[in-house]
């Protein structure tokens, strides 16, 4: 199959295109490389340097002729989308338009549009949640996220194009970039790598479903071959907090730095866990990588680049 992978030099779609790649799909990569790199990218896979909010989409659309759409393109930092909701809705939502109008446009088999479960169901009452908990997302990032999984359904219903949600909790590994405010498992890796500290946002308590990048892979391998329209979490159904990611990373970049505290972030939700028994059901999927074992490989990959 022919499939397009936006955002697919950044974290993790470069990782998904690697997967499609060796599974002996035809992977064509849309990235405006703003926050990806051009040498993530699979050198099997054709690029186009392009924002999805361009005119040219619909035209690379009609030329390359699509049977899979996997949308991981966005503005996907919380605390801008806070700052300047006007871009993350420019990004997340009317990029996404964009992308599912052209979809319908030229017959596109199925559109995977991934989604947060960090982040639009606000402040849980349920956890783990599951996908039917209530959505009060609580950052303009989630309310982006949440809009384009409505306009997909709409897209389906009015037009017939089929489509899968991924709703992510905490995505780390390698690759991830650790130049800017998301990421904390990349930002602490690095930081202390370079004999730098670290500082942890208030008390460190608050809580994230860390899962990791090749657990994730796997879910999109499974939903892509899925026949049917469908939503799902994908989380290890733990909670971990922040001190406690910092003591992992402490121990296993051997920095062993002090364990500061800076001010506490505004807004920032406490607690975030995500109940993945729907996808266990239905796809046979479940987070094969430990918390341990993942943070020792991405450690590990961020300690190649130093050298």
């Amino acid at each position: 199959m022919k499939i397009l992978v936006t955002g697919g030099a950044g974290f993790i779609g470069s990782h998904v295109v690697d997967a499609y790649v060796k599974a002996g799909h035809d992977v064509v990569v849309m990235d405006n490389l703003v926050t990806g790199f051009e040498k993530n990218i699979n050198p099997k896979a054709k690029f186009y340097k392009m924002d999805i909010q361009d005119d040219g989409v619909l035209e690379v659309f009609k030329n390359e002729k699509f049977d899979i759409v996997n949308h991981h393109a966005a503005q996907m930092d919380v605390r801008r989308s806070v700052s300047d909701p006007v871009y993350d809705a420019k990004n997340n939502i009317l990029g996404s338009i964009n992308l599912m109008q052209a979809a319908v446009k030229t017959d596109v088999k199925k559109f995977i549009f991934v989604s947060s479960g960090g982040a639009i169901y606000g402040e849980q009452t349920i956890f783990p949640a599951d996908e039917e908990h209530v959505t009060w997302p609580l950052s303009p990032y989630g309310i982006t996220k949440l809009t384009g999984e409505k306009y997909l359904y709409f897209f389906s219903q009015t037009y017939g194009l089929k489509y899968a949600i991924l709703r992510y909790a905490n995505i780390y590994g390698p690759r991830q970039n650790p130049h800017g405010e998301a990421g904390v498992v990349a930002i602490f890796t690095t930081r202390l790598l370079n004999g730098e500290q670290p500082i942890i946002n208030g008390d460190g308590k608050q809580t994230r479903d860390y899962v990791f990048v090749g657990d994730v892979v796997n879910a999109n391998m499974k939903v892509t071959s899925y026949e049917k329209n469908d939503y799902f979490n994908i989380g290890t159904g733990i909670e971990t907090d922040v001190n406690e990611i910092f003591t992992h990373l402490n121990e296993l970049t051997g920095n062993r730095a002090n364990e500061e505290h800076g001010p506490a972030k505004p807004g920032e939700q406490l607690r975030s866990v995500l109940n993945h028994a729907k996808v266990n059901k239905l796809l046979n999927w479940s987070p094969a990588v430990s918390l341990k074992d993942g943070l020792r490989e991405t450690v590990d990959f961020f300690s190649n680049q130093n050298k």
